[in-house]
């Protein structure tokens, strides 16, 4: 289909708008004659005749319609600077009885509220002038057979720089700071929008500036003398105005390995609390705890503080002993320590005494006499305990986990005591068991016995002993009769060993024996048999007190003797004799006394 055909339809459209024009309006006498001229016709203008035939007689009148003209635009400034300026364009056309319609960027416009229009339609203000204006604006003229529009006018707004953000290609934020690696190549970008472009200039941290228009800059194997505060100056020379941008740069180092550190080198199970410290060069880094390789978890027991740097435990517990290490990271590095077990000290726990390596407590022990016998003593304490054996009423004492005796005896009957000491907690406790030694009731007796026996029979003999003597005084005191052909009125004197009464005093009456006269010197008495058989026998017995008359003193017992009382027989003295003997009637040997002569 040719572009005739095309035109062709678009005329037979325009016939019939005709032909209903000529029922709308049917004098009958006119005729409507159509002759349209398609290849004549521009896409702007068309001309379109309609002759009309009437009737024969009357004239004919031919009628030419034409299109609308093409409107243009005229623009107040064709450049504005953004919320500074104000931009108008006005809609010049020729044609009537128009409407006009605007376009931007080849929509429709979307008025605001920033913008006015005038009542015709034809002039177009925007008062406060945008970045989004920016672009083409057309004018429409529209009638109801058509509409034209004008060239496209281009309004250029100009704005910015708006603030500027400068960023590293290969560090990490961390709040206002980026961190960067330390050895690591880092390139500095500034980013903004501006109309035109904007110029740059950089300051560094050292105070020195950069003359680069650029909005890039790299540095390569950053630094810690890298580290500081960038600034980037962004300006606008259309606009005037300018913005700076900042950043802070840390640069981080290669971490080092940490080490815990404890706050106590001794440690004592139930002590308030032991603080561990994470120990490291670096001060910006972040701190992470394990527990026997895993991440810790603290509670009220296992206390963290703010930093992360040190590990408070309360209430210090046996199974308290970690292993405990520290990890310090950031983001391109991390370096963890050497795991820390703690050494917790305690105990003594309960102590316990068993049968040489028997597992059960014993508290009573029986032994075979002259059997072997080995006693363990045992407790839970860190450091090993030291132990201490005694036994009561002992000076005696053995240290040592185990006490051996080789040979059991009497002695070692008795309760043995163990004590378990703990130096560095300054605790002991202790425990005791009972041995009893057992044998046949024929054994030999052990010193320990013999001697008891032996006081015993002791005291036996100092009981009859006393018990003699008092009858030996009580006999004493009782007047002794004296025949009539005894001329011996007289008693043994003490010997040298006797005990003599103290010196009375001069007003005192001295005591004074019975029938008693002055020893005369001293001689041995030998033992002798009396004459078979003796003509008269004599009992020596102290005279009572006479009735009437007082050429005797009142009778005193003797002294205390050492030895059994004498008893004294008398014997009638023969011729030739110088000194006559008295036969013991109980004589003992090694007794001495005197025996005053018969006068």
């Amino acid at each position: 289909m040719g572009p005739a055909d095309l035109w062709g339809h678009h005329w037979m459209g325009i016939l019939f708008s005709v032909s209903l024009w000529i029922v709308w309006s049917p004098p009958a006498a006119a005729q409507f004659t159509f002759n349209a001229n398609p290849h004549g016709a521009t896409q702007s203008e068309k001309a379109v005749v309609l002759s009309v035939s009437g009737t024969p007689g009357t004239p004919q009148a031919h009628g030419t319609t034409r299109g609308l003209a093409k409107p243009t635009i005229q623009v107040s400034s064709g450049t504005a600077i953004e919320q500074k300026e104000m931009v108008t364009f006005y809609c010049n056309t020729s044609d009537v009885n128009i409407t006009i319609h605007w376009v931007s960027n080849n929509l429709p416009l979307m008025f605001r509220e920033r913008m006015q229009l005038s009542k015709d339609g034809k002039t177009l203000t925007i008062l406060i002038v945008q970045r989004e204006d920016s672009g083409t604006y057309q004018c429409e003229a529209r009638d109801a057979y058509g509409s034209q529009s004008s060239d496209p006018t281009f309004l250029e707004v100009n704005y910015g720089p708006d603030p500027a953000d400068i960023k590293l290609e290969s560090g990490v934020a961390s709040g206002e700071v980026v961190e960067v690696m330390e050895g690591s190549n880092v390139t500095f970008l500034v980013e903004t929008k501006s109309r035109p472009p904007p110029s740059y200039m950089w300051f560094l941290p050292d105070s020195s500036n950069l003359s680069l228009t650029m909005r890039t800059f790299a540095i390569h194997a950053v630094s810690r003398e890298h580290e500081g505060l960038y600034k980037c100056l962004v300006s606008n020379g259309a606009t005037h105005l300018s913005r700076l941008g900042t950043l802070k740069v840390q640069v981080l180092e290669t971490l080092t390995t940490p080490q815990v550190m404890s706050s106590s080198p001794n440690l004592v199970e139930n002590a308030r609390s032991v603080a561990l410290t994470c120990q490291t060069d670096h001060e910006r880094v972040n701190v992470q705890w394990f527990l026997s390789g895993q991440p810790l978890l603290p509670s009220e027991h296992l206390e963290l503080s703010a930093d992360n740097r040190t590990l408070t435990i309360h209430g210090l517990q046996r199974n308290d002993t970690g292993p405990y290490a520290c990890e310090v990271w950031n983001w391109g590095s991390q370096a963890r320590s050497e795991p820390l077990e703690l050494t917790i000290n305690y105990g003594p726990d309960q102590v316990n005494i068993t049968k040489e390596s028997a597992s059960g407590v014993v508290s009573t022990i029986k032994a075979e006499l002259n059997s072997s016998l080995t006693l363990q003593c045992w407790s839970e304490s860190k450091p090993s305990a030291e132990y201490r054996w005694t036994l009561e009423h002992s000076t005696g004492e053995h240290t040592g986990e185990q006490l051996i005796i080789r040979a059991l005896t009497w002695e070692h009957n008795g309760i043995y005591n163990c004590t378990a000491t703990n130096p560095l907690t300054g605790l002991a406790r202790s425990a005791s068991v009972l041995v009893k030694v057992v044998g046949p009731q024929s054994s030999s007796l052990s010193s320990g016995a013999i001697a008891g026996i032996v006081v015993g029979i002791l005291a036996v003999i100092a009981l009859a002993t006393e018990m003699v003597y008092f009858r030996y005084i009580r006999n004493a005191r009782r007047p002794s009769r004296k025949t009539a052909d005894d001329p011996i009125h007289e008693t043994s004197q003490p010997t040298p060993k006797e005990e003599h009464p103290t010196e009375p005093s001069s007003k005192s009456l001295r005591p004074e024996y019975c029938n008693t006269s002055q020893l005369q010197g001293w001689s041995r008495v030998e033992k002798m048999q009396p004459p078979d058989p003796p003509e008269k026998t004599y009992e020596m017995k102290l005279p009572s007190e006479s009735p009437g008359g007082n050429s005797f003193s009142p009778c005193k017992p003797p002294p205390k003797a050492l030895m059994p009382p004498l008893r004294l027989l008398s014997i009638r003295p023969k011729s030739n004799m110088e000194s006559i003997y008295e036969e013991l009637v109980n004589p003992e040997p090694n007794t001495y006394t005197q025996i005053n002569p018969s006068v």
